[in-house]
């Protein structure tokens, strides 16, 4: 075994730990039995888990599609094969560095592509929108049909319930006009934004106007009915991607949750907005929020629901790890190249 690859592995296990740690701390109460955490997870069914590790790994691939219709402005044919690399190697970033590996992405699209990394920024900005477009009508469908079953759920859920409605409503309303007014009226709305910040320093007022043309020019892909038609298309394709390998982990649990896909979606739907938006009191991650959503909203025991958090953070977060140092030890990306990127991008 290879030093860089032993390097994989001790990583892999710290992350393991990490969160394990992280569950002992969210799950330090009386009654919690380790012994029946341990079995639901020697129950698992393999086969269902490798379904949802294939729906996961068929994702990043969904991405690449939908980024290169985003390049089109800038580059009409993009190689798919760099945009699954960058891809890959983005999402690790994200796992292993956070937020700011978000910009490891759109870094190395415009590095390989050799267009303009402002340019790109305008791509991912353009795919958050669509992306939190999906989150809200897939929370808006689970909210309705809770409220509808009229269950009775806990306190750190209860303001969700209550607010969720007019939550959703504002922020569609909030994305929709900024894809509106970013795919039609860019030219006013570029006056108006470069009025409002002309009080910034010539240095940074320079460097914001050549990122506000980036993005404006990012935005041209949505200005063709066709390519917009394509957006929406994979935007769809790609959650439901997302959909199927939330449902293949459930099933891979078998009697111990009885889900069925309208409970999958429901649980995507909290899941996702939970990840998205911080619970009071509660905070983000997917890890938490599972727990939460599952033990409050579906009443499933500590235990199960803290196995099922584990097994799919692995899955839908960890799963990517190794191809993405693998693809970044091939091309001669270091890990500090990649802090680096992530922190100079941010700035």
């Amino acid at each position: 075994m290879t030093p860089a690859y032993r390097k994989i592995l001790v990583l892999l296990a710290l992350l393991l730990a990490l969160f394990l740690g992280l569950v002992l701390l969210d799950v330090r109460l009386p009654g919690f039995d380790w012994g029946a955490f341990a079995a639901t997870l020697r129950r698992l069914s393999w086969a269902w888990l490798a379904g949802a590790a294939a729906f996961a790994l068929s994702t990043y691939l969904g991405r690449a599609v939908r980024w290169a219709v985003l390049m089109r402005p800038v580059c009409s044919h993009p190689s798919l094969r760099n945009l699954l690399s960058a891809t890959v190697i983005g999402f690790t970033a994200v796992t292993l560095l956070g937020r700011p590996g978000e910009f490891v992405r759109p870094y190395l699209v415009a590095a390989k592509e050799r267009v303009s990394f402002s340019s790109q920024l305008g791509a991912w900005l353009l795919e958050r929108i669509f992306d939190l477009l999906a989150v809200l009508l897939i929370f808006g469908y689970g909210l309705a049909r809770v409220r509808q079953s009229e269950v009775r759920v806990g306190p750190a859920l209860a303001w969700v319930l209550q607010a969720g409605g007019t939550f959703v409503a504002l922020a569609s309303l909030a994305s929709l006009a900024l894809l509106v007014a970013l795919r039609n009226f860019s030219g006013p709305l570029r006056s108006r934004i470069l009025r409002i910040i002309s009080f910034l320093p010539e240095k940074r007022f320079k460097k914001a106007s050549e990122l506000l043309n980036a993005v404006l020019q990012g935005v041209e892909s949505t200005r063709s009915h066709h390519a917009l038609g394509l957006l929406l298309l994979y935007t769809i394709l790609e959650w439901a991607l997302i959909a199927a390998c939330f449902f293949c982990v459930i099933r891979a649990f078998g009697a111990a949750a009885p889900f069925g896909l309208v409970d999958v979606l429901i649980f995507l739907g909290f899941v996702s907005f939970g990840a998205v938006v911080q619970i009071p009191g509660i905070g983000g991650g997917i890890q938490v929020v599972s727990v939460l959503v599952l033990t409050e909203l579906f009443r499933l025991p500590l235990e199960t629901a803290t196995s099922i958090a584990l097994v799919l953070w692995l899955i839908t977060f960890i799963v990517i790890v190794p191809f993405g140092l693998a693809l970044a030890l091939r091309e001669g990306v270091s890990w500090a190249r990649l802090k680096t990127i992530g922190r100079q991008a941010a700035e």
